[in-house]
């Protein structure tokens, strides 16, 4: 798939520094390099050092259902006192939660999950064609690969018990085929007996090494003249109510100001601190997220899958199986917790009885999570040139790439092709 590039010149060309150099700040780099201008990608570690790398690694187009559906509020206790539970509380931590969480639990209802539902779908809808857009001609395109996306259930009544979640998808124009017993054995036959439903959507994708994928995005930038900063960024730099740099600090203690005409701040997690330094408090909670790999495997499923009891990924990735998944609450600064390392090995045993491999790694990220599910993305109120981009939440990896193209088009001030309200960085004023 071709990219489309236009090359801004004279006054429309414009020096961007891009806070962070995860799948979104690197997206819009290169968007941003397709029309012109020029880019300094700034991150604390370097590209895909964080939830990039980390993710479950599906172009999950379908995954649009919030997790504040209709009935959390009621199951949440009991799942975090049951062990065989993907969610988990670092209790120490629970006052400083709690006002984040208070605002979260208010969307648990119907109407807020179809309003988030449909701010989700524009940006992760078509998440394939925006990865094979986004890649071609960078050398990254190695990694895409277009599969199912399957979501495995125990039975059929399990299934059904997520019809809200499916209904949503079906107002949305996805479409599925339902594998159930031997049809489903038939499509795959790795899984467990005790596992006799499944959900194939098409048209959907994983990347088979998503830290690599992003980072050789990250090099065909810095290829085409971009800069790659290491450093911390402190603060935006105004000037007449515009940007005018960025100011950052390296590793080695020497600060900077990176000059600069625009600003676009996607750092996932970290981009709280930023943002409240520009007049804006986004309601941004750290939700960490595990994953499990195991290395040669000797079963590997023929599509990823999302284990709904479990609500766990299975993604096969080059010499390895990811398991991707858990919610845990406990801030930035905690170490990893053993409990979920502990209870993904314990589903992929019962879900891939078969299953034997010859070692394994352990990862704890950061999931950006807005109170209400939806990314930030657009302009900061009243700094000319100022623009976030982040919280994406679970589906960072699948919504990034049009995320990135959006905020090269607003660089560049021309519409997008789907309406930014919903995302307003505005909408916390």
């Amino acid at each position: 798939m071709a990219a489309v590039s236009r090359s801004a010149s004279g006054d429309d060309r414009k020096t961007v520094a891009i806070v962070g150099a995860g799948i979104v700040g690197v997206s819009t780099a290169i968007w941003l390099q397709r029309d012109g201008h020029d880019v300094i990608l700034i991150d604390r570690k370097g590209p895909a050092e964080g939830a990039s790398y980390g993710n479950g690694g599906v172009l999950a187009s379908a995954s649009i259902v919030p997790v504040t559906t209709p009935g959390l509020i009621a199951k949440a206790p009991g799942m975090l006192f049951d062990p065989d539970q993907p969610l988990f509380l670092k209790w120490s931590y629970l006052p400083r939660l709690m006002p984040w969480l208070m605002r979260y639990l208010r969307h648990a209802n119907a109407e807020q999950a179809t309003r988030i539902a449909e701010a989700l779908f524009p940006i992760v809808g078509d998440s394939l064609a925006d990865h094979q857009a986004l890649a071609a001609g960078t050398g990254a395109e190695k990694w895409i690969v277009p599969s199912d996306y399957l979501f495995v259930y125990d039975d059929r009544t399990h299934y059904e018990k997520d019809a809200f979640g499916w209904s949503l998808r079906r107002f949305h124009g996805f479409e599925w085929e339902e594998l159930e017993g031997e049809s489903f054995k038939a499509y795959d036959p790795a899984f467990s007996p005790n596992l006799n439903f499944a959900a194939k959507v098409g048209e959907h994708g994983h990347i088979t090494d998503p830290g690599r994928y992003v980072k050789d995005l990250a090099a065909h930038v810095v290829e085409k003249g971009g800069r790659l900063v290491i450093a911390d960024a402190e603060d935006i730099v105004r000037k007449g109510g515009k940007v005018a740099g960025v100011r950052v600090t390296a590793n080695d203690g020497r600060a900077e100001t990176i000059d600069c005409d625009a600003a676009i701040i996607a750092a996932g997690v970290w981009s709280g601190g930023l943002t409240r330094k520009l007049g804006l408090s986004v309601p941004l909670e750290a939700e960490r997220g595990y994953h499990l790999e195991l290395w040669e495997p000797s079963v590997m499923p023929r599509a990823p899958v999302m284990i709904a009891s479990g609500k766990f990924v299975v993604t096969p990735m080059e010499g390895r199986l990811r398991l991707a998944g858990i919610v845990e609450f406990g801030g930035l600064e905690a170490p990893p917790s053993r409990a979920p390392f502990a209870l993904l090995e314990r589903q992929i045993r019962a879900a891939l009885p078969g299953l034997a491999w010859k070692e394994s790694s352990e990862w704890l990220g950061f999931r950006p999570a807005p109170a209400d599910s939806i990314p930030v993305i657009g302009e900061v109120p009243g700094l000319a040139n100022a623009y976030l981009g982040f919280g994406h939440h679970h589906v960072g990896l699948t919504g990034g790439p049009k995320t990135g193209r959006v905020l090269a088009q607003l660089v560049s001030r021309r519409a997008p092709n789907i309406d930014l309200a919903p995302y307003a960085p505005s909408r916390f004023q």
